[in-house]
């Protein structure tokens, strides 16, 4: 799915008028990326006027209002249906699931596990009746402190959570059966396919590298360049995406939906569920459902935390500072629990390095420091998802001061009448979990290795027009307009000129060491936390009571 998360090239090479598309007007979806002389890019309601019309009313695809002969309920059954209550499970029957974060401490230290099978004593709303029924309480990892956002139109039960985890790895929802959500998204590769650009339908290739899913709960915006609002929008981009899961061939989406029909029990287990068919608007709301329980936590850096914690208790300190005792502590533990997973992330043997600790604890707290300091990283890397959630021009992919013909991101996916040049190349600032398990970097793929990041972000990323204001050393850029203006020669860091403007642009050079660099990726490394299994493998079965 060459972009559960991320996005794709393509050449509008069919005709609109033929049916082929599968055109859905929406600001958050886009299911084509085409060239911007013939369409603005990733955004379908900034189709031309004429055609977008057209669409509507002549339901191109059969999802517009005229659509099969004027039947309303026809059009729209396959989008979405009524829930019938005789169909779903009744309420004593659904097992919700509820999260539970470490900042419970009581609760949260009593869960043995990630799936915690319980129950509740609930009020039936529709009969007024005190029920006592079966749920599920979900043990956050550790460094998660705030459960994700569930909307209230899309409550979390078992029914919902085990269908959308079937339909994540399952290749239905493809035109050619063969490409899953998975395909691109893979638990064993840190959520991603591990590559630059994602390989498609009839092996297609894509243009932006896969993000991952783990944590994608907490972003405020979806797509590497934010077009989707929410998990359950976000779904519904890559089954009618001719790059990624469409053949082009009728709508897309109705298909999907009567392959999901005709398949195994399904549709029994989508009525019990939603008390419908499956339609797409469940679909969606499934498959976002179990994103949401793709949690990314429990790393060293955040038992090192705990360990500080603990530390400054025990020691009744005033305020809470890291120390290199902190993560010595930690990496301790994980050598004497066998926890190669952990130790693995940092290059460490239990057996042959369990006497460099020390020094590697000192390694990861300079690391620490510089993350926060000196380099600069807390900037836009923020909060306990390491992120904050918005769009920056880092220069990736400039290529003599260009931007790629693909690269405008968050500008392009704004609606027209609210375009703003500081959107221009910007990307979103992805979470900094599970970094190990997610190269390459970058939202192209271009950076193979976490040095290699480093050293892109050590130059200050890559010049251009457009480079963000965190990117760029300001300071020198206002003097050499008041040498300028003075008429006075400039003395400091090169200065290149951009633009119509010809607007300064001097790159901020962190000036990092090599023993520097080393440190930082090394804290980097102490992010790499876990997926519970349960999560990432179709094959497990949740334990109920």
């Amino acid at each position: 799915m060459i972009g559960a998360y991320g996005e794709d090239r393509m050449k509008l090479s069919r005709r609109a008028a033929s049916g082929v598309y599968n055109f859905t007007v929406h600001p958050y979806e886009a299911p084509w990326r085409s060239k911007p002389a013939m369409w603005s890019r990733n955004h379908p309601a900034r189709i031309p006027t004429w055609l977008g019309a057209a669409v509507m009313l002549l339901g191109v695809g059969g999802s517009g209002p005229m659509a099969a002969g004027g039947d309303t309920k026809a059009a729209h059954d396959l989008d979405w249906q009524l829930p019938d209550p005789k169909l779903r499970l009744p309420f004593a029957q659904e097992q919700p699931i509820v999260f539970v974060s470490p900042q419970q401490t009581a609760e949260w230290q009593k869960l043995k596990g990630f799936w915690n099978p319980t129950t509740e004593e609930a009020t039936d709303p529709a009969t007024g009746l005190k029920v006592t029924r079966r749920i599920v309480k979900l043990k956050m990892p550790l460094g998660l402190s705030t459960p994700p956002r569930v909307p209230a139109e899309n409550p979390l039960t078992v029914a919902r959570w085990e269908l959308g985890r079937d339909l994540y790895f399952d290749p239905v929802l493809s035109s050619n059966g063969k490409i899953a959500c998975a395909s691109c998204h893979d638990p064993r590769r840190g959520f991603t396919d591990q590559s630059p650009v994602s390989v498609g339908i009839n092996d297609q290739v894509g243009g932006i590298s896969a993000p991952t899913v783990m944590n994608s709960a907490f972003n405020p915006l979806q797509f590497w360049d934010g077009r989707a609002a929410t998990l359950e929008l976000q779904a519904q981009g890559p089954v009618q995406n001719p790059i990624e899961m469409f053949d082009g061939k009728g709508d897309a989406w109705h298909l999907a939906v009567q392959r999901v029909r005709a398949k195994g029990d399904y549709a029994q287990r989508f009525r019990a569920a939603f008390g419908t068919e499956p339609t797409r608007d469940a679909i969606a709301m499934a498959i976002a459902g179990y994103e949401r329980t793709v949690l990314n936590g429990n790393s060293i850096h955040d038992r090192a935390e705990a360990a500080m914690r603990r530390r400054v208790a025990e020691e009744e300190s005033v305020g809470f500072k890291f120390k290199p005792i902190d993560y010595e502590t930690v990496l301790k533990a994980a050598v004497a629990d066998g926890d190669t997973r952990a130790l693995k992330a940092l290059k460490l043997d239990p057996s042959a390095d369990a006497a460099t600790l020390k020094q590697v604890a000192e390694q990861i707290n300079l690391g620490r420091e510089l993350f926060f300091g000196k380099a600069r990283c807390s900037l836009c890397h923020v909060g306990e998802n390491f992120t904050d959630g918005l769009f920056h021009n880092l220069g990736v992919g400039v290529k003599n001061g260009k931007l790629p013909d693909d690269g405008l991101g968050r500008f392009a996916a704004l609606p027209t009448g609210h375009k703003s040049v500081e959107a221009v190349g910007a990307f979103r600032t992805p979470t900094l979990r599970g970094l190990v398990s997610t190269a390459p970097y970058m939202h192209d793929g271009s950076e193979k290795t976490l040095e290699e990041v480093v050293e892109f972000y050590d130059r200050g990323g890559n010049a251009h027009e457009f480079l963000s204001p965190k990117m760029r050393d300001l300071e020198a850029e206002q003097r050499y307009r008041l040498s300028k203006a003075g008429g006075q020669p400039y003395q400091g860091p090169e200065v290149k000129l951009f633009g119509k403007s010809q607007t300064p642009i001097v790159p901020f050079r962190l000036g990092l060491s090599a023993a520097e660099k080393a440190a930082l990726v090394l804290f980097l490394r102490a992010l790499e936390g876990e997926v519970e299994p349960l999560v990432g493998d179709p094959k497990l079965r949740p334990p109920m009571p």
